[in-house]
């Protein structure tokens, strides 16, 4: 009798500093095994979410060393980019999944090709289709970031974010203001409402009005810049006239602020700025900002620094917010396996990895394949060729 072919998945521990969540979670197991796919678990992988290995293998995975990983699986799942030791340990014929960031790191996706490793970034997923819905881990860790963005600046703030009345006296509620829209954008904007305080919201993107004032916020309308909707829900890149005016305008809005959350990334680019320095001089002392954008390449605020939370001379607190989705471990983790598991049956055919980038899906998601960089967008960082017009289409 023939043997049914399977492959093994492996859930590696995460070793960046801070990052607490886990590709995969136990109840996953149970979804993917009769796919034909059987799951190694690092020892410790999932400790930071509070899954214990005894909970991995109750639920049928097989709990090894690091060593046994990298010579026994045919994928390994990851959160964020392996450590460089790690890397060095695959081979040819492997696969790894997890959200590398390849248009930040374009020559690690080059190395890894070159070595013969198939490179599958959930990052790159095409957002806009409903069948990729859930696999779509930078909206599922959106979502998370823009929960924690608030209970952390409601952490850094001196005072209270409801209306309250009480024998003492009345204190009124936080003003706050969450530019960017997006998924993290709204989910801190619902975060902020539930806890009483006033929210207001600004997007270049005027469809995102209805979504700011459906959740019982104020949408923020700038008459300086038009409409900025870009494809596929996108908001597209200002000029920088456009940017100029859109910065002084806000200006005065922040400055009416007790709390700004600013969300505003572009992947592999710098972030737009947002809030001024003008615009920080302009707050109340007390008054506290998270830039959810705080990364190597800059942030939406000036003066943020990636994980750090510092004080300015007129006592405002920024918080460089960096990786939030990771200090919320458990949610994010059960969010992102769901994701990655979805990601793993669609790649699977008949217990081998079936890639085609003629599907939509793979087209966005895998990088590296057979040997050579395989993604557009990915390959024209490498390759830069004169006129090119950059990675979303757009000219520099």
């Amino acid at each position: 009798m023939d043997t049914v072919a399977r492959i093994k998945a492996a859930v590696i521990r995460e070793v960046s500093p801070g990052e607490r969540r886990v590709a995969l979670v136990p109840d996953a197991i149970g979804r993917l095994q009769p796919a034909g796919i059987d799951v190694l678990v690092e020892r410790g992988a999932g400790d930071g979410a509070w899954l214990p290995d005894a909970v991995y293998a109750d639920a049928g995975a097989s709990i090894v060393s690091a060593a046994e990983i990298y010579q026994a699986a045919d994928v390994i799942l990851t959160v964020t980019r392996p450590s460089p030791e790690a890397m060095s340990e695959l081979r040819k014929g492997q696969a790894v999944i997890g959200m590398l960031a390849p248009l930040a790191d374009p020559e690690l996706a080059a190395a890894l090709a070159a070595r013969g490793v198939t490179v599958i970034s959930l990052d790159g997923l095409p957002r806009t289709l409903s069948r990729a819905q859930p696999m779509d881990a930078l909206t599922s860790q959106s979502n998370v970031a823009g929960y924690k963005a608030v209970l952390v600046a409601a952490g850094e703030f001196g005072r209270f974010f409801p209306l309250l009345i009480t024998a003492a006296g009345t204190a009124r509620p936080a003003r706050v203001l969450v530019l960017g829209t997006g998924v993290a954008g709204l989910q801190a904007i619902g975060t902020a409402r539930r806890l009483g305080a006033v929210v207001s919201g600004y997007d270049v993107r005027p469809s995102s009005k209805d979504e700011v004032t459906s959740l019982g916020a104020t949408f923020v309308e700038l008459t300086s810049v038009g409409s900025a909707a870009g494809e596929g829900g996108y908001a597209r890149e200002l000029t920088a006239d456009e940017r100029q005016a859109q910065q002084e305008e806000l200006t005065g809005h922040i400055a009416r602020q007790d709390v700004v959350i600013t969300t505003a990334q572009v992947p592999g680019r710098k972030p737009p700025l947002l809030v001024t320095e003008d615009a920080v001089k302009a707050m109340a002392p007390g008054s506290v900002i998270v830039d959810m954008a705080a990364s190597p390449f800059g942030g939406n605020v000036t003066g943020s620094v990636p994980g750090e939370t510092s004080v300015t001379g007129n006592g405002v607190t920024i918080v460089g917010a960096e990786n939030l989705a990771a200090t919320v471990p458990t949610a994010a983790s059960n969010a992102y396996s769901r994701n990655i598991s979805a990601m793993l049956l669609h790649l699977t055919r008949d217990g081998a990895l079936a890639i085609d980038t003629s599907d939509e899906i793979q087209a966005g998601v895998v990088i590296a394949h057979d040997g050579k960089i395989v993604h557009k967008g990915v390959s024209s960082l490498l390759q830069p060729v004169e006129g090119d017009a950059g990675v979303d289409g757009t000219a520099d």
